[in-house]
């Protein structure tokens, strides 16, 4: 692959770490002490789930995030803050890539409403998919650096 200024695997990096900088964007943005305490963001999830046209998604989220709030507003707001880390630094880019995309697939799922939120949902699963298929870890990574996912 020929490409301007660097090669093919450094521009899969440069789309990995890019990635990387969005998740870390979404958990910095995030109002923690409002989802923590207050459970705000569980509970806008909560309506949305409420209102959805599919049955399974209000049915899963009764059985998975309801009897539990506070521990899934610490599972959603920590699971982007280790995404993004990870994408950045490079480690465990496999794991995180997929844990990305099954997250934005859910995401994709929950908000199949509202069309602004899908549009970054499926530009971020479709990096993950291009970053996983492409072996970004290869390049600039802790991972490569370490002789991991070889």
């Amino acid at each position: 692959m020929e490409t301007i200024w660097i090669g093919g695997a450094e521009w899969l990096a440069v789309l990995r770490i890019g990635l990387g900088l969005w998740w870390l964007e979404s958990w910095r943005h995030k109002d923690r002490k409002s989802w923590f305490e207050h459970g705000t963001g569980i509970a806008w999830a909560a309506d949305i789930a409420a209102r959805h046209k599919w049955p399974a998604v209000k049915s899963g989220f009764e059985t998975v995030v309801a009897p539990r709030p506070r521990l899934m507003a610490y599972v959603v707001v920590h699971a982007e803050l280790a995404l993004g880390l990870g994408l950045i630094s490079g480690f465990l880019t496999p794991v995180a890539l997929v844990g990305g995309l099954l997250l934005n697939l859910l995401y994709l799922v929950l908000m199949i409403h509202d069309w602004a939120e899908q549009g970054q949902n499926a530009m971020m699963a479709l990096i993950s998919l291009v970053a996983l298929l492409g072996m970004s870890w290869q390049t600039w990574s802790l991972d490569s650096a370490m002789g991991l996912f070889l």
